[in-house]
């Protein structure tokens, strides 16, 4: 089961001079958490033992769709199941490798795997990039750019403007769930 948070609430807190507990900090942390996990497309906490049905791809590996892999349980290739070592093998980056000449069959929806993947701890990158995005949420108004009050204005950065930093990018394209054409 997913956590609530990809990042701790007390980091966030010391950045933004609140308490731990403040209900907008949590909310914030709330929300660029599930802008994490809609942008990469999965949990990104360790999942265990997940189904998934794949499409072959015609070569000798594929990738399985969530990084890091930490556990294979079974592959069924049309309904017969795959002995490891003897059939295929797989490592922590999630590729999945037919053994014995063998290729994984050019076929849609061939190939059921359940298998463990995702993190525990959270990585730093995405924490930083939570924390980032959490910050700008909670300090800048929802699609304000400039505040002038009285004499005063600010102008907040390309962030705040655009939705997101490239440490906040960079996080999303590395742990993103990966596709057949991403082999």
């Amino acid at each position: 089961m997913a956590t609530e948070f990809l990042a701790d609430p007390d980091e966030l807190a010391i950045w933004l001079g609140k308490p731990a507990n403040d209900p907008k900090l949590l909310a914030a942390l709330r929300a660029a958490t599930r802008r994490f996990r809609g942008a990469v497309g999965h949990d990104v906490d360790l999942v265990e033992a997940d189904e998934v049905t794949l499409d072959g791809n015609g070569r000798e590996s594929l990738l399985l769709p969530v990084w890091p892999t930490t556990d294979v349980a079974s592959v069924e290739l049309d309904g017969e199941l795959l002995v490891e070592g003897t059939d295929y093998q797989w490592s922590d980056m999630g590729a999945l490798r037919r053994l014995g000449c063998y290729r994984w069959p050019d076929r849609l929806r061939c190939l059921v795997v359940v298998y463990s993947h995702g993190w525990n701890p959270i990585p730093e990158d995405i924490q930083e990039a939570v924390i980032d995005q959490a910050r700008t949420m909670f300090t800048v108004p929802a699609g304000v750019q400039s505040r002038a009050v009285g004499g005063q204005s600010v102008t907040f950065g390309a962030t705040a403007a655009v939705g997101v930093s490239s440490q906040w990018s960079a996080a999303v394209a590395r742990h993103k769930v990966r596709t057949s054409g991403d082999a």
